[in-house]
């Protein structure tokens, strides 16, 4: 439901199934909260009020109005969807290189053999993580990064997955949300931190290493102030909030007072929003 009554601008409500906000690389990121039937830049709200509260629950897979088990999906869904099998999580058990399914072949050949990209990021510390090609620099976005840079482009899941595995015994392959959000973070350079993994990559991947210039991607998001602790909001716990957004950053929407909002682990919730 989306109210454009000219009179009545001051006082929108949007209502919809929360999914992840979608995002356009600038300076700042621009950020979308996209709905069924309209849309909402969110980066307009900042400085100002606003109230969301819970009305259901939506699975992201099956459409009906069951309640999320995890990812958006329900309990049903997320042990036999496609989408949400081990190998999202952990790259290097794919296996549609071989031939061989998890839960549906086609759709793990046409997910697993595509290019991937093995990279660095800065968002809380150095981090080595896994992403499709076609997904940069939005998962970079999504994690809240603000630097990343590109290690190896490989031609499946399975290769990017080994690799990640090889480089997690010496960088971290999660991000500290706290740390992220409150933009508490080292400086490290790392164009020059990318060199130094070249020799610990496992053999079968040194053909696709990055030798040439690579590209440093550099993120600045809409923030008005970080905050200097945060507390992450449930609408499990608190079905109703108002505040005023004071910055996003991630997938996060950051208010005043601390409270952050994760939109990502709330994505097949029904949501009332008032602006």
């Amino acid at each position: 439901m989306f109210n454009s009554n000219p009179e009545t601008l001051n006082q929108m409500t949007y209502e919809g199934v929360l999914t992840k906000m979608q995002t356009e690389f600038g300076n700042p990121i621009q950020y979308y909260l996209v709905f069924e039937d309209n849309f909402l830049n969110v980066n307009q709200l900042l400085g100002k009020p606003m109230e969301i509260n819970f009305v259901g629950f939506q699975c992201l897979n099956c459409g009906k109005k069951k309640k999320i088990f995890r990812q958006g999906f329900c309990y049903d869904c997320f042990y036999s969807s496609p989408a949400v099998g081990d190998w999202i999580m952990k790259p290097e058990l794919s296996t549609a290189h071989l031939g061989i399914q998890d839960r549906d072949l086609a759709y793990e050949e046409k997910v697993q053999l595509q290019p991937h990209i093995v990279y660095l990021a800065l968002s809380s510390e150095v981090k080595v993580g896994v992403t499709r090609k076609t997904q940069m620099p939005t998962r970079w976005i999504d994690q809240g990064a603000s630097q990343a840079i590109a290690i190896v482009e490989v031609p499946n899941r399975y290769l990017a997955g080994i690799t990640e595995v090889a480089l997690k015994n010496h960088y971290a392959d999660k991000t500290n949300w706290r740390k992220m959000l409150t933009n508490s973070f080292e400086t490290i350079d790392l164009v020059a931190e990318r060199l130094k993994v070249e020799h610990l990559i496992p053999t079968e991947v040194q053909e696709y290493f990055y030798n040439q210039t690579i590209d440093l991607y550099e993120m600045q998001y809409p923030v008005l102030e970080y905050p200097t602790k945060v507390t992450s909001l449930s609408l499990d716990k608190t079905p109703n909030f108002q505040g005023k957004l004071m910055g996003i950053k991630g997938q996060y929407l950051l208010f005043e007072g601390g409270i952050v909002f994760n939109i990502r682990s709330s994505e097949g919730y029904i949501v009332k929003i008032d602006i």
